[in-house]
């Protein structure tokens, strides 16, 4: 067969599957929000400010309660004043997680790693205020994952 004939044939092919299956109109612009989507819960985790408490009943203290999820895992974090205007951040997180890691700081970054219980609880004590980021390894499926909360203020 020539470089023709196949063009030919294929010319044949296409209009015979044009005819008996047509691509449906709006196949194009769904595979591309599709593709535009796809990973974006990986990307950005939803935050979701469930509490914010400023004065607590007894004392002065501040505090505030997250919570992140990309659909898959969650974490919850409270977090509250201690002495000398440190922070204590408490979490929980409802798959199990292999390493929690919290990172501060834009140009020199200090990084704290700890390990939840069993429970999914863990803590980081004497955080020093400042922007933060929080991030979780899991293995979902034999998978592993990385969950990394948007910045948020201490």
């Amino acid at each position: 067969m020539s470089a023709q004939d196949d063009d030919t044939l294929f010319a044949e092919l296409r209009a015979m599957w044009r005819d008996a299956d047509p691509v449906p109109d709006t196949l194009v612009e769904r595979m591309i929000a599709a593709v535009a989507a796809d990973d974006l819960n990986h990307e950005y985790a939803l935050l979701t400010l469930i509490e914010d408490r400023l004065g607590a009943v007894r004392g002065d203290t501040d505090a505030l309660t997250l919570q992140f999820s990309d659909g898959t895992t969650s974490i919850l974090l409270h977090v509250t004043a201690s002495a000398g205007g440190l922070r204590r951040v408490d979490g929980w997180v409802d798959t199990s997680a292999a390493e929690i890691v919290l990172v501060q700081g834009d140009e020199v970054e200090t990084i704290r790693t700890t390990s939840p219980a069993e429970t999914g609880r863990f803590v980081f004590d004497e955080v020093p205020p400042g922007l933060t980021t929080v991030r979780l390894t899991t293995t979902v499926g034999g998978e592993e994952r990385t969950l990394a909360t948007p910045r948020f203020e201490l």
